[in-house]
């Protein structure tokens, strides 16, 4: 009795101190958890990396406080935080490419070069966004397939990002023969390009003769439309042009050659 008296008395006051540091430490973490969660929330960060950072912060000081208090009544840490540290080390190794991910993950719901609805092209693929996730990026293609790409080679590659602009330039091009005339060809397009509304007059648009092919003499035609109205102008722009120039007895040729023969004697 007298052995176990002397313990208590011994270790009472650093025990009750240790409990009192784990429950303020607990305390206080979660105070700094939910600060940091607001500090995030009004900064306009992603709700799934805002949650996962909250959930990261939350572990990884309890773990500290725990740890730290364990110290304090004299349980020997050091083992233990090596064992920790390996194992960390190792999980590290395992899942290297995830962790790439994650990391890419972070980059781009922190950085935002697109954003859920826009229309991308990365990694030879594009489509719409239809979800930024910590591990992968996933795009819905014109033709309804579901494309699922990891982060890490998104955030180390190029990324084009067709939404990010209000207008968009439709550059096209057109070949007339050449017995055809010029002029009559550009007065042609410049009564296609009056007579379609969705197309805009500042920035005005630009008709060229721009190459003198083998078979053709080539306009460039380009035009600024609204993103959304990006291919119905382009569609639009081919059959106006085909049934205007057939109206019009302007021939639109196709590749051919002059073959000469001659008689031998």
């Amino acid at each position: 009795m007298e052995a176990i008296s002397n313990f208590i008395a011994a270790w009472a006051p650093q025990a009750a101190f240790a409990i009192l540091i784990l429950i303020a430490g607990w305390l206080a973490i979660g105070f700094a958890v939910k600060m940091a969660n607001k500090a995030m929330e009004k900064k306009d960060i992603d709700s799934t990396l805002r949650r996962f950072f909250s959930s990261l912060m939350n572990i990884g000081l309890k773990a500290l406080l725990i740890v730290s208090v364990a110290s304090m009544v004299g349980i020997a840490t050091t083992s233990f935080v090596a064992v920790l540290g390996a194992a960390g080390l190792a999980v590290g190794l395992a899942l290297q490419g995830s962790l790439s991910n994650f990391a890419g993950g972070v980059l781009l719901i922190l950085f935002k070069p697109y954003k859920v609805g826009d229309f991308i092209e990365t990694q030879g693929h594009n489509g719409v966004v239809q979800s930024i996730q910590i591990f992968n990026t996933v795009l819905k293609t014109g033709d309804n397939k579901t494309i699922i790409i990891p982060n890490g080679p998104i955030s180390n590659g190029s990324i084009v990002n067709y939404s990010t602009e209000a207008t968009r330039r439709v550059d096209m091009s057109f070949g007339i023969g050449y017995d055809d005339d010029i002029d009559a060809a550009k007065a042609a397009l410049e009564q296609i390009i009056a007579a379609e509304d969705r197309i805009l007059t500042d920035p005005p648009h630009l008709i060229v003769v721009a190459e003198l092919a083998d078979s053709s003499v080539n306009f460039t035609v380009r035009v600024w439309v609204n993103s959304a109205d990006y291919w119905g102008v382009f569609f639009s722009m081919q059959e106006a042009v085909k049934k205007t120039f057939d109206a019009q007895n302007i021939s639109i040729p196709y590749p051919q050659q002059d073959v000469h023969m001659h008689n031998v004697a």
